[in-house]
């Protein structure tokens, strides 16, 4: 499942959340802080981990 990052618009709060992709579609995120909706995503680094070498 796919970690997404968030902050908040509002308060500043940065936050990640573990959601399916048909969720995060549905844009009902909120701040854990404030309870704001005005949120936005934030781009971070990927890390990838595969059982062989390619």
């Amino acid at each position: 499942m796919p970690v997404y990052e968030f902050k908040c618009k509002k308060c500043g709060n940065r936050f990640e959340l573990a959601e399916s992709i048909s969720q995060h579609d549905k844009h009902k995120e909120k701040c854990p802080e404030c309870g704001s909706k005005s949120i936005q995503n934030v781009v971070s680094t990927v890390s990838v981990k595969t059982a062989k070498k390619s």
